[in-house]
């Protein structure tokens, strides 16, 4: 604790000025089949970028923008318009779990007040909070998650200080975390006039959750139990590639993360999956084929896509983390549940490696251990708090 409080946050914001900027410059693109040189992409490119001698990206991908990475290295592995500014929805919210999560105990205790649930946007998904009720912090989060209730988003942010506080600390970390695409407006992710974040920032974010064994734990939860109006109740993650419904199988080593939709952002999705030792994350913002289950299905054709690379892949940009010296020592991996025999681990219930404890792995878990030494919690913050 000492060597920690020897961190100064200047000094912190100092170490961070590198943190996952990406670098997408003289990158080979895929276009009509042809591999042809180009120079810098442009923060809103308009081609498909993969590098050369790897399989064929999948064909029918409609999504505005979308990008393939490592969990662990960083490495970008194939992306369209990686920075074009699109609404996010839902998928907003994994940062602000990266920001309020880990400031609260999962066991304090929060009675919701009538202010807690005010301003919350007509037809809002929501989990079923109710005024008057007390909810442990980890029931609210497993809302946020598995239902991705505004209600739930907006109790949490109440606790943190306010609506507009947390949009405005989301902000600050969103540049902590080198994601210059983002403007928060709303932390749940509800349109409003002025919010985008981009399929690069949204990356940033999983890959920095994933670091957080708590927001590795809710955002893989399939089922849970919840404090029901009429008791407790079962909720299914609305993740349909974690969950395996309305038509769809449950994708093989699925881990995560958030998906989402509003009028404007249409279906986005971040989904993160492990095979074989290997974490991939992908980033699908706003089908356009109006296929069903479009989200999921250009999701699921990139995962498959990424995971076929193993051993010919090359990054076409990276995700540079930050440096890890300052913290002191190495950083421990997180551990996250990829079950089923198709994860490619030696038992359906063995912890599968989010991130690894060296490299790049190591610097984002430090940066993830760096987070939650800002945001200590404030067991003080749930009104009638049991014990």
């Amino acid at each position: 604790m000492a060597s920690q409080a020897r961190v100064s946050k200047k000094a912190a914001v100092t170490a961070l000025i590198a943190v996952m900027g990406v670098s997408l410059t003289s990158i080979p693109a895929v276009a009509n089949g042809r591999t042809a040189r180009q120079p810098a992409v442009a923060a809103a490119g308009t081609r498909d970028v993969a590098a050369p001698g790897i399989p064929s990206l999948p064909g029918g991908l409609s999504a505005l923008s979308w990008m393939v990475a490592d969990a662990e290295t960083g490495s970008v592995l194939a992306a369209r318009n990686p920075h074009r500014k699109l609404a996010p929805a839902s998928t907003l919210k994994t940062l602000f779990a990266v920001t309020v999560l880990p400031k609260f105990s999962a066991g304090a205790i929060r009675q919701v007040s009538s202010a807690d649930l005010a301003g919350i946007g007509a037809g809002s998904s929501v989990v079923g909070i109710q005024q008057g009720r007390r909810y442990t912090v980890a029931d609210l989060w497993l809302g946020v998650f598995l239902r991705s209730g505004n209600d739930a988003v907006h109790v949490l942010a109440a606790m943190n200080g306010g609506w507009q506080a947390t949009a405005r600390e989301m902000q600050q970390t969103a540049h902590k975390l080198g994601a210059r695409d983002t403007t928060v407006k709303s932390p749940d992710g509800y349109d409003a006039p002025g919010q985008v974040s981009s399929a690069y920032d949204l990356t940033v974010f999983a890959r920095a959750g994933l670091a957080n064994e708590e927001f590795a734990r809710y955002c893989g939860t399939t089922r849970a139990t919840f404090p029901g109006a009429a008791g407790p109740t079962r909720i299914e993650n609305t993740n349909r590639l974690l969950a395996g419904s309305h038509g769809l199988a449950r994708y093989p080593g699925i881990i995560g993360v958030k998906n989402g939709y509003t009028t404007k952002a249409g279906n986005t999705l971040i989904a993160a999956a492990r095979r074989n030792g290997r974490t991939l994350l992908v980033t699908v913002l706003n089908p356009q084929s109006n296929a069903a289950n479009a989200v999921y299905k250009e999701a699921a054709a990139l995962l498959d896509w990424g995971f076929g690379t193993a051993g010919s892949s090359q990054p076409v940009g990276t995700l540079h983390a930050v440096r890890a010296a300052y913290l002191g020592g190495p950083a421990r991996p997180v551990a996250a549940r990829a079950t089923g025999p198709e994860s490619g681990d030696d038992a359906p219930s063995r912890p599968a490696l989010v991130l690894g404890a060296g490299g790049a792995g190591a610097a984002v878990l430090a940066l993830g251990a760096l987070l939650a030494r800002w945001r200590r919690p404030r067991h003080g913050s749930g009104r009638g708090r049991a014990g």
